[in-house]
């Protein structure tokens, strides 16, 4: 994780609000195109693939040196099969659960990469990622209600039910966490708009595959899923065209803490659109995760 600006302007502070509001809001209209006949390859490639094509025309209207080492032409292609995996276990946590929990489950990928960085590199976890640790889990524990307490499931009736979207979340946080290990060690002084365009190319190619493997894409089947699909699209690659073009002249830092409250906006986007409520006691624990994260992004090295 990239240590944060030390000095926010209101308008960066307002521009990371809205990448985070955008990328909340990307995971509803994925759920709202799913529950219209869309499946999670054909998401992921719609999305990916102008996501790409947008960060291209970045790169190429900037002007930006490409100036590949051949540790960056083993790290990228590694870093780009990551996030795919990573792209597609989100969506299909994200078409199982409900949105927010979904988002939260997977907001444990700090823990992750933690655990990554000292299996591949050897670094010891920082005290506060310790510390952390068993905080975020309560929370998270709270948030998906593990015991069925808020359900009245029971812990069996509730984990039948959650089960299958907690194992993808937490996989896509696994797997980011490695993509995140991988780059700061292997790409971190590569141009972030090339990673990015490289990164969302190969993710476009992966989920292109898997949709050729299952005969095809498959399509909204009601106008309210091609809204979901054409807005999950539009969403992410303008969070990503503001996150390159916008936040540079700012003096922000692109992936800042402040953008880990995407979940809180993921939640009240959801209930709004989609009307998914949870319960009290999981509203409770996810503040605490969400909160558990900033704090780890915003703190001083």
């Amino acid at each position: 994780m990239t240590p944060p600006t030390r000095h926010l302007s209101a308008t960066g502070f307002a521009t990371l609000l809205l990448i985070a509001f955008m990328m909340g809001a990307n995971h509803v209209a994925a759920r709202l195109a799913f529950n219209h006949g869309v499946d999670v390859a054909t998401a992921v490639t719609f999305r990916s693939a102008i996501t790409a094509l947008v960060v291209g025309v970045i790169v190429a209207w900037n002007r930006v040196p490409i100036r590949l080492t051949a540790r960056h032409k083993k790290a990228l292609p590694a870093i780009g099969l990551l996030i795919g995996v990573q792209s597609l276990c989100l969506y299909s946590a994200v078409a199982r659960l409900p949105v927010a929990l979904a988002l939260l489950a997977f907001n444990t990928y700090p823990l992750w990469t933690a655990l990554w960085a000292r299996l591949f590199y050897g670094h010891r976890p920082e005290r506060a990622v310790l510390l952390a640790m068993p905080v975020m889990l309560v929370g998270l524990a709270l948030a998906l209600d593990v015991f069925g307490a808020a359900s009245g499931l029971g812990a069996a009736g509730q984990w039948g039910r959650i089960g299958a979207g907690v194992a993808f979340a937490l996989t896509a946080a696994a797997t980011f966490g490695i993509a995140l290990v991988v780059t700061q060690h292997e790409a971190s002084d590569l141009d972030g708009r090339v990673r990015t365009a490289s990164t969302m190319g190969i993710v476009g190619l992966l989920a292109l595959a898997a949709v050729t493997a299952q005969g095809g894409p498959h399509l909204p089947t009601a106008a309210l899923g091609w809204v979901g699909l054409g807005a999950l699209t539009f969403l992410y690659g303008t969070a990503f065209t503001i996150m390159f073009t916008v936040l540079p002249k700012l003096g922000v830092v692109g992936n800042s803490a402040i953008m880990n409250v995407e979940p809180v906006f993921a939640l009240l986007l959801a209930w709004a659109i989609l009307g998914q409520t949870i319960a009290p006691v999981q509203v409770a624990g996810a503040l605490v995760v969400v909160g558990t994260v900033v704090w780890l992004g915003m703190r001083k090295r």
